[in-house]
């Protein structure tokens, strides 16, 4: 049996919420939990669109790490 171990390079995660807040609070919990892969913020693309069905603004945010 034969265990290969990969190092993550690149990753691309996709958040949203529908406070800006906790948009916050989410896009640093994942940047803790990444911290430990060893990745870094390499970039960050937010967007605002309006939810007409929830009457609410809604917030998406792209964050890309890498490895340094």
């Amino acid at each position: 049996m034969e265990i290969t171990l990969d190092i993550i390079k690149d990753k691309v995660e996709c958040l949203q919420a529908y406070d800006f807040r906790e948009l916050e609070r989410a896009i640093e919990d994942r940047i803790g939990m990444n911290k430990a892969l060893m990745l870094r913020v390499r970039q960050v693309q937010h967007q605002v669109t309006f939810d007409p069905i929830r009457n609410k603004m809604l917030y998406s945010a792209v964050v890309h790490f890498a490895v340094d």
